[in-house]
């Protein structure tokens, strides 16, 4: 007889819909396919629900619509459609922002919004949650199991006011790494940091505070002796994704999980290929989900993860 997973669950990335023809990307090397996305969105909704065990928990990894839904004043409409597809059916979603959330909304709006899952998913939240404007929040699907959602945008240039003195600090930040007046152009590696073309505007970072209550967190979950899943929009090892989609910070990040062995996994989206890295010395697994907007009409874009008390699959 085959073991039952102790639960399962779905995961998807970067589905960037919008109501427009195909496009192209940033660097025109790389097809979009904007309409079709919600039909892959549907796909992987119509697999979870008439799967024999259906998953307790969907991951929706960042970048749910496509920033040109802004210029056509079609952001709220983009997302209804979205979401729409998710209220279908009775899956528990944890959404992650990305870059594309800011491009539509501003962070005041996101907070209110049916994208901040902490206000809308109350099963198994955990307490405490990071104080003022950060989207950060932990919940237990199963006992000795913890996931993690981080504010990847915590510090950045999107979705503030250019007034407001968070956007004058990371403003600051990255003007002390990016030479260009397009930030949304990464700067050449140096001798000093092969990966400074993370420093763009499309990215971002996490503050100190956010750092702080997750290094509580984790301290916690290491006494319980948890298994704890950390998800983000932005990825944080250099050997899971194209240099220039991490984390404005990452290194801080991966500093803080090496010294929490209960974190086995890290998830993120944004570089549309995905990518996987075993980091050896503090036995995480990094992850990174291939995005919906790339990937054809004929193929899937989506996951179900089933895991076991000694492994996941």
């Amino acid at each position: 007889m085959s073991e039952e997973p102790l639960f399962t669950f779905g995961v998807i990335a970067d589905i960037q819909y919008a109501d427009l023809d195909d496009g192209m990307n940033f660097a025109r090397t790389r097809k979009r396919f904007y309409r079709n996305s919600l039909q892959l969105l549907r796909n992987a909704r119509e697999s979870w629900c008439g799967s024999a065990v259906q998953p307790e928990f969907v991951l929706q990894l960042g970048d749910v619509i496509d920033g040109f839904n802004s210029q056509h004043d079609a952001s709220r409409s983009a997302l209804d459609a979205v979401l729409s597809e998710f209220r279908s059916s009775s899956l528990e979603v944890h959404h992650v922002w990305g870059n594309h959330e800011f491009y539509n909304f501003s962070r005041q709006e996101l907070l209110s919004s049916e994208l901040n899952s902490s206000l809308h998913v109350h099963r198994r939240l955990r307490e405490p949650r990071p104080g003022g404007d950060v989207y950060a929040y932990s919940f237990s699907p199963y006992p000795g199991f913890c996931f993690v959602v981080l504010d990847a945008y915590d510090v950045s240039l999107l979705g503030l006011e250019r007034e407001s003195e968070q956007y004058q600090r990371a403003l600051s930040l990255i003007q002390k790494h990016n030479p260009h007046e397009d930030l949304n152009s990464p700067p050449c590696p140096t001798a000093s940091d092969r990966f400074v073309g993370r420093f763009t505007k499309f990215n971002g970072g996490f503050s100190q505070e956010q750092l702080d209550w997750l290094d509580a967190l984790l301290s916690c979950a290491d006494d319980k002796q948890e298994k704890v899943t950390i998800v983000s929009h932005l990825p944080v090892h250099p050997d899971s994704t194209d240099p220039v989609c991490l984390s404005w910070n990452y290194s801080a990040l991966l500093q803080l999980l090496h010294t929490h062995p209960s974190v086995v996994l890290f998830m993120a989206g944004h570089d549309h290929d995905g990518g996987y890295h075993w980091d050896r010395p503090s036995g995480v697994h990094h992850l990174t989900v291939e995005g919906v907007i790339e990937t054809p009409p004929d193929s899937d874009a989506f996951g179900t993860v089933c895991v076991y008390r000694d492994r996941w699959s």
